[in-house]
């Protein structure tokens, strides 16, 4: 009886979640998915996709506890805080912030039920990709699948006519690959495309003097030990590459690369480029000289390839936030229009929360109030590289001067994204920046054409290419400088580095830690650079050594001491308390023992709660008690603090009086 109830039970089940769904109220996801000249009827439509036309998307979830994952990135990124750099691993993420299993479950089968294949499922639950004829997506989002005249670029396009609204059950955060309208840009600019801003290296280390990535790393860091030892760097890219090109820049600049590059292909698509077949490799080869340039001694480099058409960024970003072992410096050199531009926004908070940063170069079109589009490069959750024009000392000699490139894309926010808390103090200094809006680049890199590049196969250029596709990936290449030195002081990485940088601004690091660019200016009446933060260089260009040691000090944090009150009076033989407090900074993880020393005669003293216990932030109480018989008078005395391999120390003043009659 008890096998054929249980037998007869999960049918039941099934046919229930099945009603569930059926008369769930269709809702749309969090995010926008039509376009704006769809649903305003500017542009013709030509007609429907074929049926039996097979798509595949992702759909994504929203994350959890949105408050709670905000207090835990301000604590994680707060120097003053006990979980400074408490960095979450991919399971602790899901666990704590990603969708629950019941919910993944929910969309799987609403997926299946719909008709859709899974095709791929992800570690931290946000995605679910399937495949599926037009005719099915149709009927699962409840919209209908047109094609139509693109407004400005002689093709087609498709795109749904509608907003999605799945009887799902749940709410989604975003479908992905539902239109491909923008054609994604690559942040790489040809001199003879701007015949003006002609400028050729004199000084690089690369065939007719035009700079290697190494040039770039002697200028910008020195020379230095670190390499990025045990440092492992990802790349978003949109079409694959041929490794011989990046063989052959070697070869001709007599280098040799020692970094293991792997070509991870994502959804399924190609990581072959070759030029025989019509693709370039341009960008793809440069953004990994530009890594390896800075960071020699990487453990590995990954090359994350999507699709371009439609752009498949949600399943990129999303394999580079669950990748194994997870790559702590992420660079993007590309642009496009999303549909929503927040809709990549979950996969940029979870790189933040598990110490992982992305670099996105800015573009190449000046003012960002003119530009095409710029997208993701002014979203706050990631560090915008906009460009200058630099010249060195020699063949792979120290920096010289450097002035704002006049492609270097920069402004306040196309996209509405408000300005974020750790740029307000920056911006009130500038002009022309927003109050309001996020402006960008936060920093900066060369980007002229100064150039030896190797790709399509083909002849390698010198003082050709330039743009912030260069840029971008040298900061990556930074990063791992400093998270290999901050991974020996701490074992933890740096992660999203905004906070910290703009920490910088106003105190007398800055000055140390970054060439403040102050002249040049973008093409066209764009912004110009200006003494501080400026809407085309940034904070500026890294002054490699002392930013690294800013961002990862070499004496892993430190503590503070003070107490309260500071000066009491205590009768013979009567009691009085103390407390003590301890404040870490700039990541201090050890516990604090405290002593008291200078103690009149008849005085003595306790602690209650010592030590005060890692990550050394906190308070211990002091009871001091003088006898009967205690030497009247006022005495300084001293607590110390030890932990870390240091000492800090405060006072207190004690007043003793005679016992009361």
């Amino acid at each position: 009886m008890i096998r054929r109830f249980r037998t007869s039970l999960l049918p039941i089940v099934a046919v229930m979640s099945l009603l569930t769904m059926a008369n769930a109220e269709p809702q749309r996801a969090m995010t926008k998915h039509t376009r704006d000249v769809v649903t305003n009827r500017s542009v013709k439509m030509l007609g429907h996709m074929p049926a039996a036309q097979s798509m595949r998307l992702t759909l994504t979830l929203p994350l959890r506890n949105q408050a709670e994952l905000e207090d835990f990135l301000r604590d994680a990124y707060d120097p003053y805080s006990p979980t400074f750099h408490q960095f979450l691993t991919v399971e602790q993420f899901t666990e704590r912030f990603g969708p629950t299993q019941a919910d993944y479950d929910l969309l799987t089968r609403f997926a299946e039920g719909a008709g859709l294949r899974v095709v791929e499922t992800s570690r931290n639950r946000l995605n679910l990709d399937v495949e599926g004829s037009v005719s099915n997506i149709e009927k699962a989002l409840n919209v209908k699948m047109n094609t139509y005249q693109h407004p400005t670029e002689s093709r087609t396009f498709f795109a749904p006519d509608r907003e999605p609204t799945p009887n799902v059950g749940i709410q989604l955060w975003h479908i992905n690959g539902l239109d491909n309208f923008s054609t994604p840009h690559r942040m790489l600019v040809k001199r003879s495309d701007n015949p003006g801003a002609i400028s050729f290296a004199t000084t690089g280390s690369c065939p007719q003097k035009s700079f290697c990535g190494s040039d770039m790393r002697a200028a910008y860091y020195g020379s230095g030990s670190l390499t990025g030892s045990g440092q492992s760097l990802g790349l978003f890219e949109l079409l694959g590459t041929d490794l011989a090109d990046l063989t052959t820049y070697y070869t001709n600049a007599g280098q040799t690369n020692n970094v293991p590059v792997t070509l991870q292909s994502v959804g399924g698509n190609s990581t072959s480029c070759l030029a025989k077949n019509g693709c370039d490799d341009t960008e793809q080869t440069l953004d990994m000289t530009q890594a390896l340039g800075m960071a020699p001694g990487l453990s590995s480099l990954v090359m994350y390839v999507g699709g371009e058409n439609p752009v498949d960024d949600a399943a990129i970003f999303n394999a580079m936030a669950t990748a194994s072992p997870l790559n702590a410096q992420l660079s993007s050199s590309w642009a496009w229009l999303p549909a929503d531009p927040k809709s990549d926004d979950p996969f940029f908070l979870e790189f933040q929360a598990q110490g992982q940063n992305l670099f996105d170069a800015t573009g190449d079109d000046g003012s960002w109030q003119t530009a095409e589009f710029v997208w993701p490069a002014d979203d706050a959750n990631l560090t915008g590289v906009g460009g200058t024009d630099l010249t060195t000392t020699g063949a792979g000699g120290a920096w010289a001067t450097e002035t704002a490139w006049v492609d270097g894309g920069g402004g306040f926010s196309p996209n509405k994204f408000a300005i974020p808390s750790y740029q307000t103090a920056a911006a009130a200094g500038c002009g022309k920046c927003s109050q309001t809006l996020r402006n960008g680049p936060d920093v900066s890199a060369n980007a002229n054409f100064t150039f030896y590049v190797c790709a399509d196969q083909t002849t390698c250029t010198a003082n050709l290419y330039g743009g912030t596709s260069f840029a971008a990936p040298m900061w990556a290449g930074l990063l791992a400088l400093a998270n290999q030195q901050n991974m020996t002081n701490t074992g933890k990485t740096i992660g999203f580095i905004n906070p910290l940088m703009y920490a910088l601004y106003g105190t007398s690091a800055y000055g140390t830690d970054f060439h403040d660019i102050t002249s040049g200016c973008q093409e066209d009446g764009g912004y110009c650079a200006t003494t501080g933060y400026d809407p085309v260089t940034g904070l500026g260009s890294p002054i490699g050594p002392a930013l690294i040691n800013s961002l990862a000090p070499t004496n892993a944090g430190s503590f503070s001491l003070s107490a309260t009150p500071k000066a009491v009076k205590i009768a013979q033989g009567a009691k009085q308390v103390f407390k003590i407090t301890s404040t870490i900074s700039n990541g201090f993880d050890s516990a604090v023992t405290l002593k008291v020393s200078g103690l009149p005669t008849g005085v003595t003293a306790k602690f209650q709660g010592n030590p005060i216990a890692a990550p050394g932030s906190g308070t211990a109480m002091m009871q001091l008690t003088a006898s009967a018989t205690a030497k009247t008078g006022i005495v300084t005395v001293t607590i110390s603090g030890s932990g870390g391999g240091l000492t800090e120390t405060t006072t207190v003043k004690i007043d003793i009086t005679t016992a009361a009659n």
